[in-house]
Parts: C-alpha cells; sequence; structure tokens
C-alpha cells in the first residue's frame, strides 16, 4: 500500500515495488490519476484522503482481506511549505500536521491493526532529512516530519515492548528530490536548504524503499553521508543556527545549477 502513489515519490515507489515482486495498492488524493498509474501495475488503486483515519482503516482492511494479508505500508503522501515560521497562517500550518504527521500516523495505526494480528508486517515512513534537523526557510514542514520521525520510532519501541518481534517501523530520511514538489521552487528563498545537497532522482530513493521494505531498519538516510553531516548540525543547535546564512548561501548556488541543468535540457 503506497500513499500519494499518483505521482512523483509515490509513483517511482510504486513502479519500484511492483518490479520487485509486490503486488502493489495505489492511493491518492487524485482517484483518476493514481487509477492511470496504476493501470500498468495490476490496476489496483484507490483514491484515500490520509487525514481521515477511517478510510485509512478501511483501505488496510480492504488489502489485508484482497491479498490475503498486508505485508507493507508506505506513507508517502505530504505537503511542503515554505517561508518563516510566522509566514503561514494557522490553516496553512494545520494542513501541513494534518497531511505530514496526522495523515502517516493514521496510516501507521491503520496497518499496525491489521498487522499486529497477523503477527507480521512492515510500515515504511517517508520522512526527510528535514526530519532529523531544522532546515531554516521549512521550519513548519520540519516540524511534522520530526514529530513523525518520533512517532515511528517510539512505536517501533512499543511494538517490541509489547513482544512483536515481527511488525516493523522503517523511516526513509532523502535529501532533496527533483519531483514537481521542487520543480517551481528554483526561485523560492524558502526552499534553499532542500537544495544544499545532493539532490536525488525519485527512482534513487525508491530503489531504496524497495530495499528497505526488504530488510526493515529503523532510520535510513539517503545519501548516508547527508545523514551523518545533518546528525551533527542536530547535535550542535547553537552552530547550526550561526550556520544558517552558509546554508542560504549553499542553497542558492545549488539552485542556480539546478535552474542551468533544467534550462539545458
Amino acid at each position: 500500500m503506497v500513499t500519494g502513489a499518483a505521482g512523483g515519490l509515490g509513483r517511482a515507489i510504486a513502479v519500484a515495488l511492483h518490479a520487485d515482486g509486490w503486488r502493489v495498492l495505489l492511493t491518492d488524493l487524485d482517484a483518476e490519476a493514481v487509477a492511470a498509474v496504476a493501470g500498468p501495475l495490476g490496476g489496483w488503486s484507490r483514491p484515500l484522503d490520509v487525514r481521515d483515519e477511517a478510510a485509512c482503516a478501511g483501505v488496510a482492511a480492504e488489502a489485508a482481506t484482497r491479498a490475503g494479508g498486508l505485508g507493507l505500508w508506505v506513507n508517502n503522501a505530504g505537503l511542503l511549505v515554505t517561508g518563516p515560521s510566522w509566514s503561514h497562517d494557522a490553516a496553512t500550518r494545520r494542513r501541513v500536521v494534518e497531511v505530514n504527521t496526522l495523515g502517516a500516523m493514521n496510516g501507521t495505526l491503520a496497518a499496525l491493526a491489521v498487522m499486529r494480528d497477523q503477527g507480521r508486517g512492515h510500515v515504511l515512513n517517508v520522512v526527510s532529512l528535514a526530519g532529523l534537523v531544522a532546515p531554516p526557510g521549512e521550519t513548519v514542514y520540519a516540524a511534522s516530519k520530526h514529530a513523525l520521525l518520533a512517532f515511528s520510532l517510539g512505536t517501533l519501541a512499543d511494538l517490541r515492548l509489547a513482544g512483536y518481534r515481527d511488525v516493523h517501523v522503517s523511516c526513509l530520511c532523502p535529501d532533496g528530490i527533483w519531483t514537481p514538489m521542487l520543480h517551481d521552487r528554483l526561485d523560492d528563498p524558502g526552499a534553499v536548504a532542500s537544495f544544499t545537497g545532493t539532490l536525488l532522482s525519485p527512482q534513487r530513493v525508491a530503489r531504496r524503499a524497495a530495499r528497505l521494505a526488504r530488510r526493515p531498519r529503523p532510520v535510513v538516510a539517503l545519501p548516508r553521508w547527508r545523514g551523518a553531516q545533518v546528525r551533527l548540525l542536530d547535535a550542535l543547535p547553537g552552530l547550526a543556527v550561526r550556520l544558517a546564512p552558509l546554508v542560504r548561501a549553499t542553497g542558492r548556488a545549488g539552485q542556480r545549477r539546478q535552474r542551468r541543468r533544467v534550462d539545458g535540457t
């Protein structure tokens, strides 16, 4: 089960999982778009608003019944907003948290309700490097992802304490990904943090997700060196704040490089 699968990273993950032998249920708010993507992958799709707890539970139950069990649930659906925290109104902040955090919580708990009964299964939450550090310009987004990371790791610990050894929760934390989420951000000063490192293709992230689906791990950063870098900044918050101007300059240079690549294609 993959949420937000009508395009971008969600579509790439669904394709990679299908190629790896999974029978994949694709979901998205856009019913027509996700059905078109699902066609070549077995044609199994459903419209889903991840903010709807009951709808998530219904999809999980249907998937388990139709496929003879629910092996994997990928929480990929997400929203990115940029700019200083004070620049967003209450409705925007609420929407980001409802999709990125509460939506992933709904999916996780819907999946676990099935997986705990089965005694096996795997929830894979697409977090972001923004879940490991507080990038300037993406504060509200990062807060939603920090919350998801904490929820995921705490839930994994709860599962182990409750005796569930074959039910897993993994977090995939990729660097910036060249998907429609960033296509219109090349001149956005609030998005500079997403362009400070290695801009990844959705296919590369999807291949790592497929590997993680086979071999669960609590947290995987992609690329790994960026995970170490941002964890260091997270451990030294004073230094991270002082380096904000450098982050902005590095990210702006990354935006210009990507602009040249786009204009040259």
